[in-house]
């Protein structure tokens, strides 16, 4: 944790000097039961012969001082008086003791809160720069469950223990050592429980880590499949599968609940079993104490004042394993935490990276060659494709064949597996990926929008945006007209995903956004193939009018949106079988034609 600690170190420096006076008062308040213990007991005679305290700092000399004290104050004030003034310095050494605790809470509290925003923080900025290939591979609801759950389980384990290592250490050695200066013999035979104690308390506390990562994941997929579930609450109506979902869930649940149970089972454990150990170690100390008393080996004042010392011992004992059992489970936590920030992004600028301020000639796919992991086969093979600026390219082919992955080559959400991409005849590797994805906007299939007002969806990542360029990007998207007719116009939110708007003006809200970015490469993909006839119309003008002046690249399954471009590309597993113009596919009586008959059925 401490490299999380650096940004506030003197917030850390103020808690430990806090907590470090909250220790020494703690151990400072010890000694001072032994004059008013003495005093009501009366149990024997002080010395009267003055006594120094000594560097050596043995037994007898150590009792004799505190005795003489004793003496001093029923001497110069009386009984009455000297336990008045004994009690008022017990009262003010625990209000320092106690102020200085708030202390080191009230410095501590900045520093939790922090180091979570900061991870939560660090969290956020990694998942939106790694690359798409990473999520492919990880469960979105594994992921939330991470920010939210695993970040949360640091601060309560290991952030709230801080003061517990910086404190308890101190009482335990002042109280121990004052133990020992009052009675060697008591000490040693308190100790080998203590120790015993120590030794069954850390075995348990450390198999608690393993499960502690097993149920954070767990958590993980309970997320999935209620983010799951509730992105397609219609289908699994619509299909009544509740039954289904339900079943899943409630396996999921229950097992999490019984790894939750026989960890809590362990856990719980601590405080039970170090609260019997301890008082069967009190019990124990009170029957040879005891007998040292009767024997006249100790006075009851120091007995009493040993007693109350080893309470100072148990107490933080049993919060050290407390804390050492929750610092296991935020270890897990923070091993899921760190598996994410430790994970590389291969897809970065280059260390020379080119600036790139335009598109002027034209796109090459030069035997671009591309698998998603080394150990599947290739998604792409032998692409050479030249698309020159200003032309209109068509991706055609079944589900599968690879135009998807195609397109997504060129804005490096990718990297190629061999070959190269190049704009203006430098490689994309080569780019800064700010400049590389600043000529291109992108309309998919599913219209990505976001939870916030219209106006903010259009406007999305732009600076320095005028009311009048977002009112005139979506007339030339079609939507301004519904745009208008909603409650609040622009300022209208949408809700989650758009679930306000129907499929047609959600798609035209990402034609606006593309009109706006004034991108000089435009991608495509299927933006119209999941609408109806008459939303598709409204999409098709406004895209017909977004793609004047534009380099683009259209994947289309409707066949009859493409039969204008300047070059249509047949693909089929990764490669491309056919290419021309729409009137020269259809003399060849191949692939296409075969699509186009298909269609017209």
């Amino acid at each position: 944790m401490m490299k999380y600690l650096r940004n506030y170190r003197w917030y850390v420096a103020l808690a430990i000097f806090s907590n470090i006076l909250t220790a020494v008062f703690t151990v400072v308040s010890i000694p001072f039961i032994k004059p008013f213990l003495d005093i009501l007991f009366n149990m024997k005679e002080v010395s009267r012969e003055p006594v120094e305290l000594s560097l050596t700092f043995s037994k007898n000399n150590f009792n004799e001082w505190l005795d003489y004290q004793s003496f001093l104050l029923i001497e110069q004030y009386g009984s009455d008086q000297a336990v008045f003034y004994v009690c008022l310095g017990i009262v003010l050494v625990f209000f320092l003791k106690n102020a200085f605790r708030y202390l080191g809470l009230f410095f501590m509290a900045p520093v939790r809160n922090g180091v979570i925003r900061d991870l939560r923080s660090q969290l956020f900025d990694k998942m939106l720069d790694l690359p798409l290939s990473y999520f492919s591979e990880e469960r979105k609801g594994d992921l939330m469950s991470r920010i939210t759950g695993d970040v949360q389980e640091v601060e309560w384990s290991i952030l709230n223990v801080l003061v517990t290592i910086f404190r308890e250490p101190i009482i335990l050695l002042g109280s121990v050592i004052f133990m020992l200066v009052l009675s060697p013999q008591l000490t040693l035979f308190v100790f080998v429980l203590i120790i015993f104690t120590g030794v069954v308390i850390g075995g348990v506390g450390r198999s608690l880590r393993k499960p502690s990562a097993g149920i954070q994941q767990l958590l993980g997929k309970l997320v999935s499949i209620i983010e799951e579930v509730l992105s397609g609450l219609r289908i699994i109506k619509g299909f009544n599968a509740e039954g289904y979902q339900r079943a899943k869930f409630e396996k999921e649940n229950d097992d999490y609940r019984w790894s939750l149970t026989k960890l809590l089972w362990r856990k719980d454990l601590a405080s039970p079993l170090s609260e019997f150990l301890g008082i069967t170690t009190v019990a124990l100390l009170l029957w040879y104490g005891s007998r040292q008393v009767f024997s006249g080996e100790l006075s009851a004042g120091s007995f009493m004042t040993f007693i109350f010392a080893f309470y100072y011992v148990i107490d933080p004992a049993k919060s050290f394993s407390k804390a050492f059992y929750n610092i296991q489970k935020g270890i897990a936590a923070l091993d899921r935490v760190e598996q994410v920030l430790d994970s590389q992004n291969s897809i970065v600028d280059p260390v020379q990276a080119k600036t790139l301020s335009g598109f002027r000639q034209k796109i090459e796919y030069d035997q671009v060659g591309f698998a998603y992991r080394d150990t599947e086969g290739p998604v792409l093979q032998n692409i050479n494709l030249s698309i020159e600026k200003g032309k209109i390219i068509a991706l055609v082919g079944a589900s599968g064949a690879g135009k998807s992955t195609l397109v997504d080559l060129l804005p490096r959400f990718y990297d190629v597996t061999t070959g190269s991409i190049r704009i203006d005849g430098t490689d994309i590797r080569d780019l800064k990926l700010k400049d590389l994805r600043g000529l291109m906007g992108i309309v998919s299939q599913e219209a990505i929008l976001f939870n916030d007002t219209i106006y903010n969806n259009i406007v999305f990542g732009l600076e320095q945006i005028s009311p009048a360029q977002v009112e005139a990007a979506a007339k030339i998207a079609n939507a301004h007209d519904f745009i208008m007719a909603t409650d609040q116009g622009y300022q209208t939110v949408i809700g989650d995903r758009g679930s306000k708007l129907s499929g047609g003006q959600r798609q035209r809200l990402t034609i606006a956004r593309a009109v706006l970015k004034n991108p000089p490469i435009l991608i495509l993909d299927e933006a119209t193939s999941a609408l109806d006839s008459e939303s598709e119309k409204w999409v098709q003008e406004a895209l017909i009018k977004l793609m004047q002046k534009r380099t683009s690249i259209v994947i289309a399954h409707r066949l009859s949106t493409i039969q204008h471009a300047d070059e249509i590309i047949v693909m089929d597993e990764g490669r491309i079988i056919e290419r021309g113009t729409h009137k020269d596919l259809l003399q060849l009586n191949g692939a296409y034609s075969k699509l186009v008959a298909l269609q017209n059925v």
